[in-house]
This record gives structure tokens, sequence and C-alpha cells, in this order.
């Protein structure tokens, strides 16, 4: 690309170069050439009339008097009737200018001049152009050599940025060039390098936790068979076949979730768990992402209490508030736990402003948000709640305060003897 810049304003010039210097040499060529012509005319025209003056008062008319009044390049011969013709100068050999003047007392001035007086102050005209046309040329290049570097310089940066960033490097360089155009695609490259970073991010952080959360599953389910292997009791391999199939559902629920991170409502897929520990594993996921931004984050309330739902459906859900409290909230975030009725209940509260008077309980509407987020986070975290029995709430707009509530006994499976059966 250098190469070609260079080229194309090299050729631009010589072509301009080319028109204009042509123009000037022939206008010079001739303006010269008219100028040589009247200058003999003009010489012409004075010899005559000295010449005459002389004649009218009848004073000597000689070479030797009138020797002075050529230059060493003319040469002048005067006729007057009755005379010889008296000569000027030296005769020049050769293509000549010649011009003819007739006195007012009948004598004839001829003055003679050698054309190559006319093709010296051409050619030195010439020089003079061709040394402009070569500084011209000169400063052409220069300025094509410096416009390139600061065109092909750039763009070598942003491929070897591009070529970087298809290399699976997506730090961004953030470097800009002053034009524009590369700035902008500079800027494209920036962006993209940074989505990139952090869908690699999420990438590993997938891996990771699909390494962790894969592990345990798998190394049950491969001891299982390695034990259906080793034995040929029909009982025991049924056995075992039936624990490795358990084995496998649950595998496919940890796949479905770290895939997906939702899941299908599905009956009686609650169960009773403790939930300070869905709590505390909470806690502990979310600390480093609040201190990073110089925030807190903080249990209380009622400890060791047995809520009913599904584990993981529950963590996402506090997961969403976290998160949220997170994004648009402020200060410190506690989640506290209370009693009330038959109910467990976690409360999500921050300091931050809370959620706008104008939303309030759409809130939990799918694309309903309060700023530049996607707005589906707390209607997929209410979905998830109410899929188990529970509900999500919001229960103090400012300060913000959600309460997930959550049943403290399981749901009964049958029908209490005596009841009225519903058909």
């Amino acid at each position: 690309m250098r190469r070609r810049l260079i080229q194309s304003t090299l050729a631009v010039v010589l072509v301009v170069i080319a028109v204009f210097g042509v123009s000037l040499v022939i206008v010079e060529t001739r303006t010269i050439s008219n100028s040589a012509q009247e200058r003999v005319d003009s010489e012409a025209v004075r010899l005559a009339s000295i010449v005459d003056s002389r004649i009218i008062g009848a004073e000597d008319i000689t070479a030797e008097l009138l020797h002075n009044q050529v230059t060493k390049d003319q040469y002048a011969v005067i006729r007057i009737p009755g005379h010889r013709p008296i000569e000027l100068g030296t005769e020049p050999r050769g293509d000549v200018i010649r011009a003819t003047q007739d006195g007012e007392e009948g004598e004839t001035v001829t003055v003679q001049e050698p054309r190559s007086t006319v093709t010296r102050e051409v050619g030195r005209t010439l020089l003079i152009i061709g040394l402009v046309a070569l500084l011209a040329v000169v400063a052409a290049v220069l300025l094509a050599v410096r416009q390139a570097n600061r065109l092909a310089s750039p763009l070598t940066d942003l491929a070897e940025t591009a070529e970087r960033l298809g290399s699976g490097d997506p730090r961004p360089r953030h470097k800009r060039y002053g034009v524009p155009e590369l700035d902008r695609v500079a800027d494209v490259l920036d962006s993209s390098a940074e989505r990139i970073g952090r869908m690699l991010t999420a990438e590993r952080r997938l891996a990771a936790d699909a390494s962790h959360q894969l592990r345990t599953p798998l190394t049950a389910l491969s001891m299982r068979l390695e034990e259906i292997t080793l034995t040929d009791d029909p009982e025991t391999v049924k056995e075992e076949a039936t624990i490795a199939l358990t084995q496998v559902e649950r595998l496919t629920d940890v796949v479905e979730r770290l895939l997906t991170n939702s899941r299908d409502p599905r009956t009686g897929s609650a169960v009773s768990f403790d939930l300070d520990e869905v709590i505390q594993q909470q806690l502990a996921e979310w600390r480093p992402a609040y201190r990073s931004v110089g925030r807190a984050i903080v249990s209380s309330g009622k400890r060791h209490l047995q809520a009913v739902g599904t584990p993981g459906a529950v963590a996402q859900v506090l997961a969403a508030l976290i998160e949220n409290s997170l994004m648009h909230g402020g200060g410190t975030v506690a989640l506290r736990t209370r009693v009330t009725g038959n109910q467990a209940v976690v409360e999500v509260t921050d300091e931050g402003p809370g959620v706008p008077a104008d939303l309030g309980a759409r809130i939990f509407e799918r694309t309903i948000s309060g700023r530049n987020s996607t707005g589906i986070g707390l209607a997929v975290a209410r979905d998830l709640a109410e899929a188990d029995g529970g509900r999500l709430e919001l229960l103090q707009a400012q300060p913000p305060v959600f309460g997930l509530f959550l049943s403290r006994t399981p749901p009964s499976r049958k029908p209490a003897e005596g009841s009225p059966t519903v058909r």
C-alpha cells in the first residue's frame, strides 16, 4: 500500500508538471522570441533616428562614430543614398533575427542579431523550469512518503491487532492515529476485543463450573459401571444399574443447569433442604464481586431453617436478586431470613435508591427495567420461585426489599384420610 500511495501521488504530480510545464515552455519560448524581435526592431528605430539627426545637422556619419551604438551581439548596416554602406559590429552567421527601418532622410538601417541569443535564453528558462519541476517532484515524493507512512503504519497496526484477536489474545490496545476512519476501525476492534474477552471469560468460567459440577456424578457413574463389569450376579447388576441411572439423571440435570441456566417446572421436584447452606453458597460466590467494587454482602436472621424447593432453583433466584443489587443498588447488601406462619422468608435488601415509583410491581414483567438491562432477570427469578410453590415479591420499593417465600413443610402427596376426593 505504501508503494501504491507513493506511485499514485508521484503520477499525479508528473501529470501536472507535464501539462503545465509544457504549456509554460511553449509560452516562454514564444515570449523570448517576441522579445528578441522587439529588441531588434527597437534598435533599428533608434539607429535610424540617430542617423536622421546627424544628417539634418550636417554631421559626419562614420562607423567609428557609431560603433558604440550597437551591442557586441548585434550587427547593423546603414545605407545612405550617395554614400557607401556603413557596417557596425560583426556580421553573424547562421540564422538571425532581422529588422529594417527607413529613415526620414532616405537612409535605411538594418539590424541583425543571431538567433542563438534566443536559444540561450530559452535554455536558461528551460533549466529554471526543470529545477522547479524537480523540486516539486522531490517535495511530492517526501509528502507521499510521509502520508503513506501515516496511513500504512496504522493499517499495519490494525492488521496485527486483528491477527492477535483471531489468535485468541483479546486485549484491547486503545491506540488511536488521528485519522477518523482508522480510529473508527480501532474503536470497533477494541470493542470486539472486549466482547470476545468477556465471552472467553464466561466460557472459561462455564468450563471450570462444568468440570467441578460434573466431576462427582461422573466419578460415581464410573464406579457403578465398574461394579457392573466386575460382577456376574444379576441382582447386583440390576441394583448397580438402577443407581447408575440415578447418577445419569443427576448428571443430565447438572448439564441442563450449566448450559441453559434455567429449568422446566416439574411437579414433585421440590425437596426439603437447608436454607443456610444455599445462602452461604451464594455469599461465598458473590463476595469477591462485591469486594471488587468496595461493597459488602452479609447475612442475618434465623438460622437452620428447612425449606421446601429445588436448591438449584432457589440458588438461581437468590443469585438474580444479588446481581440486581450489585448492578442497580448501593451500599451493603443484606440477606435476612425469618419465619412467617408456615413459610421461610429470605429478604434481600440494599442501601441503594430502590425501585422507581413508576415501575412498582411491574418490575417483574419481562423487558421492564429501571435501567439499561435486559429486564428478564427478575421475571425468570419469579418463575423459578413459583415453579416450586413459592413466590417472589417486592416488599418495599425504597430502600428496596425483595422477599422470597418458601414453604417449610413438604407438600402432601396423598389426600388426607376422610377428605373428599376431587374428580
